[in-house]
């Protein structure tokens, strides 16, 4: 067991946090929330001893091991190769072994009055408990096992670690401290850098993970998967919930809105008590119980509402017209020198549609997106549609801003139709709130380079939106402001991410990138998941099959055969129906995107045909033509009203005619 007494800690006039106290115990899997800045990162250090703190603050059973995944890595890479770098994770655990039979011999030589018995005795019972659940003498399998479920191949176990990219080195770290089996894992965003099927492993491997966790992530099905309790860290102080990120929010919300009816009646009892005091201090016949309401007032415990984060609102430019077809990919392939990439990539995006690019890392997902974009050469036919004007962000962008220019300066002016206000507003999104925005991009770190990037590319009027891992540097109350408007556009996007819960809200197509090969999947990244688990288990299924039985005597034969009919009969009907009830899921997933592509289309076509009647209501006035400015503004409305409507109707008669063909086939 771990426990924080009294944290407080000062940065200038900033708190960070002010008399946090905690408990963790051996089965706690606990996600840290809050906004970025919150002061997430600096407990996890705290705990683990990498900052420091008053004597006292952090205590911990001695058996309570503590492990630290960071953020950010900076190490220094020696030759070994990844198997030996991973089979370092074991070093301390063999010594322990190592100690535990020194021991073993020391104690065989000790008489049972020996003044050394129990002091020996107590550090053997130690390291017992420090050794529990490490299998000391199946090494190299748990090694592999760890390895390959992080994306690692057989081939990679004998290569120099310093042969591996950063995003391969921070899984290295991962795989180490998932082999030490410390009794407190901290993971500050450990999924940045894993891909869709080392996310699924990794997950499966925590919720059973035999110790207690604490997490920092950006990935809210991340954390609902593989947490059971929540602290939240906001304006210093620490409050604890019962429950993953999904019931956090939602008893979040039932505590505020308690807090704020309690609040509110007490603010009407006090001002109903003043108004007495103040109608009948003068009057003798009162003086009692004025005096009585005078004291009442002085020993009440005033209650106080929690300071809340303030929130952010943002939606994107309108999307320019486009012609229907968006982007076309025929027969594209790519390798590098002898390594083929991909091959034989058919695509055929339409307006308004949403696509997320999947695949385990190094399939080829970033040289796709560069391939659409015209930033990699390739073989076979890139075609954009009509009037199609696509922007691009990379993982690489941050590294070509000017760097004199301010943060606010350099998305204000990429930005064409939007105010300073709304700049502003995007920016407080991306976590750049006040005087921050006047900083010079050059002194900005790494992540916040990134996240001004993104920001300057999200500005730009487009009807195309290509993404490369556009979240990784940002919170989780950012992702929801960018998800909620990438939602809402009305253009069409691409976009790569390991962030499923910010993808899964608004994609309606999935493109899995696999061996080589393109397949297209309909729905979102649920539904993507759940066809891949179908095969995954009818694959398994196959491969249990028992190996067909020697033919029977013939007497057992003719005595069977009856029985064997009727079960086989049995078999076809339980078969029909299996695959009817497939087909039924298999339409259901196809259609559920359309299906809800037309029900937000009604919803839009519903609201601009009220507006549109207003302004036309308006405009039938004959006052309105006698205000020049006026009548120009909602000329200019009337006109994007009607261009928006005429839009939605197209996307309404697509879902509409997609639905159809679905269901006719």
């Amino acid at each position: 067991m771990l426990t924080i007494n009294n944290l407080s800690l000062q940065y200038g006039s900033k708190h960070i946090f002010r008399d946090v106290s905690a408990q963790i115990h051996a089965d706690d899997r606990i996600g840290l929330a809050g906004v970025n800045g919150t002061g997430k990162s600096t407990l996890m250090k705290i705990i683990c001893g990498a900052l420091e703190s008053d004597p006292g603050v952090v205590s911990r059973a001695s058996w309570f091991t503590v492990a630290y995944l960071p953020q950010e890595i900076s190490i220094e890479l020696g030759q070994r190769s990844l198997f030996e770098e991973a089979e370092n994770a074991f070093d301390e655990v063999l010594q322990y072994q190592e100690e535990i039979e020194q021991i073993s011999q020391q104690l065989a030589t000790l008489d049972q009055d020996s003044p050394e018995l129990e002091p020996l005795l107590e550090r053997q019972g130690e390291l017992q408990h420090l050794l529990e659940g490490h299998d000391i003498f199946r090494i190299r399998p748990q090694i592999e096992r760890i390895l390959f479920g992080l994306g690692f191949s057989k081939q990679d176990l004998d290569r120099p670690v310093a042969e591996f990219s950063g995003g391969w080195i921070m899984r290295l770290l991962l795989a180490k401290l998932l082999l030490q089996k410390p009794a407190l894992l901290l993971l500050d965003e450990p999924t940045n850098h894993l891909d869709l099927d080392s996310l699924t492993w990794m997950e499966e491997f925590l919720q059973q993970y035999d110790g207690a966790m604490m997490i920092i992530s950006h990935d809210r099905s991340f954390l609902d998967r593989v947490t059971n309790k929540t602290w939240e860290l906001s304006l210093g102080r620490m409050t604890a919930y019962k429950g993953n990120y999904s019931k956090y929010l939602v008893d979040k919300a039932q505590r505020m809105e308690l807090e704020r009816a309690a609040y509110d009646n007490q603010q009407a009892m006090i001002k109903q008590a003043e108004q007495f005091i103040t109608r009948f201090r003068a009057k003798s016949t009162k003086a009692k119980q004025v005096q009585s309401r005078v004291k009442q007032l002085e020993k009440l415990e005033r209650l106080e509402l929690s300071e809340t984060e303030r929130t952010i609102q943002f939606s994107f430019p309108p999307a320019m017209p486009s012609g229907r077809d968006i982007l076309q990919l025929d027969k594209v392939n790519k390798s590098f020198d002898d390594k083929q990439i991909f091959r034989d990539v058919h695509l055929n995006l339409q307006r308004g549609d949403k696509l997320a690019v999947v695949g385990v890392n190094g399939a080829g997902k970033t040289t796709l997106m560069k391939i659409m974009a015209s930033l990699e050469p390739a073989e076979g036919e890139i075609r954009l549609g009509h009037n199609v004007i696509l922007t691009y962000f990379g993982q690489h962008q941050a590294q070509e801003l000017y760097g004199e220019a301010s943060i606010l300066d350099t998305v204000y002016h990429a930005a064409q139709d939007m105010t300073v206000t709304k700049v502003r507003s995007l920016l407080g999104a991306f976590l750049f709130t006040g005087d921050e925005v006047d900083k010079q991009v050059q002194v900005l770190s790494g992540g916040e380079k990134s996240r001004v990037a993104l920001a300057k590319m999200l500005v730009k009027p487009a009807n195309l939106m290509l993404l490369d891992e556009p979240t990784n540097h940002l919170d989780i109350t950012s992702q929801e402001v960018l998800q909620e408007a990438m939602a809402q556009y009305e253009g069409s996007i691409i976009v790569v991410s390991h962030n499923r819960a910010f993808v899964n809200s608004f994609v309606n197509k999935v493109l899995e990138i696999r061996d080589g090969r393109a397949i297209l999947h309909e729905g979102n990244i649920d539904d993507y998941l759940a066809v891949r688990q179908q095969q995954d288990e009818e694959k398994t299924a196959g491969q249990k099959k028992k190996k067909p039985q020697k033919k029977l005597q013939k007497s057992q034969q003719s005595a069977s055969a009856k029985t064997e009919q009727d079960a086989a009969g049995s078999g076809d009907r339980k078969e029909e129906r299996r695959q009817r009830a497939q087909r039924r899921q298999q339409l259901s997933a196809q259609l559920k995107p359309w299906k809800k592509k037309a029900s937000t289309a009604e919803k839009q076509i519903e609201g601009l045909e009220e507006r549109k009647e207003e302004l036309e209501g308006l405009m039938a006035d004959s006052e309105l033509y006698a205000d020049q400015p006026r009548w120009l503004k909602v000329n200019k409305e009337y006109n994007e009203v009607k261009q928006r409507l005429e839009r939605q109707y197209g996307v309404w008669e697509e879902a509409q005619g997609r639905i159809e063909e679905i269901e006719q086939d």
